[in-house]
């Protein structure tokens, strides 16, 4: 038994040491030691991206607080007041570009200055801060000349003024004066028209009796307007391509701003009384303005 114990340990050891290098042959498969020998496959670089953008919620709350247009910094406040001026009295102020007897302010009360809603006409403030836009007008995003410029064809039916000139650049100061805090693409509440949500056919016949009893003592008889209202038809009113030529754009308008300073209107008397004022006759867009 002593004389085997010296052939005993030689045989463990080798035992020992063929397992071992079978094991490293093994890991080796997997796992580079070496730093360099074994597997030359270059190992790809990781990819570091920067982090994402906060999401700008649709829902994110906006406050209505617009700056008043003597407000501005002394370096716009000229072209800001200017652009005030144009949208309050645009027959005065843009008389080469404006084609009828109306104003920006007809729809957009108060130069566009309000809250929008119930008396509130069409609101302005935050435009500055919500073009470029998509429209299906064009099909594409537009900016706020462009934009500008469909409402001075149309509803002005007048022709477009130059991107660069001075009435132009008091417009689009004085929109992104007013829109001043506003965050840029917020979801803005006021802003456009919430078209009337009604199963009723609207009935012309029905209109004339509305527009008689509620909007000619303003408007006039024939709708050619008077000192207290804008014509809502004939030679001097806005053409056959506007926006509110658009019977649910108008009844929208009217159900909460008509009569102006008392809206009273319901849901039926507006789709009414819209479709009758729209097929009542205009000026023809030809787009060649």
């Amino acid at each position: 038994m002593r004389n085997n114990k010296p052939a005993f340990v030689l045989v463990t050891a080798v035992a020992i040491a063929i397992v071992g290098a079978g094991l490293s042959i093994f890991f080796n498969r997997f796992i580079d030691l070496t730093g360099g020998v074994g597997d030359t496959t270059p190992v790809p670089k990781a990819t570091v991206l920067p982090p994402a953008a906060p999401r700008l919620e649709k829902t994110a709350t906006v406050t209505y607080a617009p700056p008043s247009p003597r407000d501005a910094p002394a370096e716009i406040r000229e072209a800001v007041l200017l652009g005030a001026n144009i949208l309050a009295e645009t027959g005065k102020y843009a008389s080469r570009y404006v084609g009828n007897k109306l104003s920006c302010t007809n729809c957009h009360f108060k130069a566009g200055i309000t809250q929008g809603g119930k008396n509130g006409g069409l609101s302005l403030v935050g435009v500055g801060a919500s073009y470029p836009q998509f429209r299906k007008r064009q099909n594409y995003a537009v900016d706020l000349v462009t934009r500008t410029n469909d409402c001075f064809k149309r509803s002005m039916n007048g022709r477009p003024l130059p991107e660069e000139s001075k009435e132009m650049t008091a417009i689009v100061t004085y929109y992104q004066w007013i829109s001043k805090g506003l965050p840029v693409y917020a979801e803005i509440p006021w802003l456009g028209l919430k078209h009337l949500k009604s199963s009723h056919v609207p009935d012309k016949a029905k209109g004339r009796q509305v527009f008689d009893a509620k909007c000619a003592v303003c408007h006039g008889k024939n709708g050619e307007g008077t000192s207290a209202a804008p014509p809502l038809w004939g030679d001097t009113s806005f053409n056959d391509g506007a926006g509110m030529r658009k019977p649910a754009n108008l009844a929208a308008f009217a159900r909460f701003n008509m009569p102006l300073g008392n809206p009273d209107l319901s849901d039926e008397d507006a789709l009414d009384v819209a479709e009758y004022i729209a097929a009542q006759p205009r000026p023809h867009f030809s787009g060649r303005q």
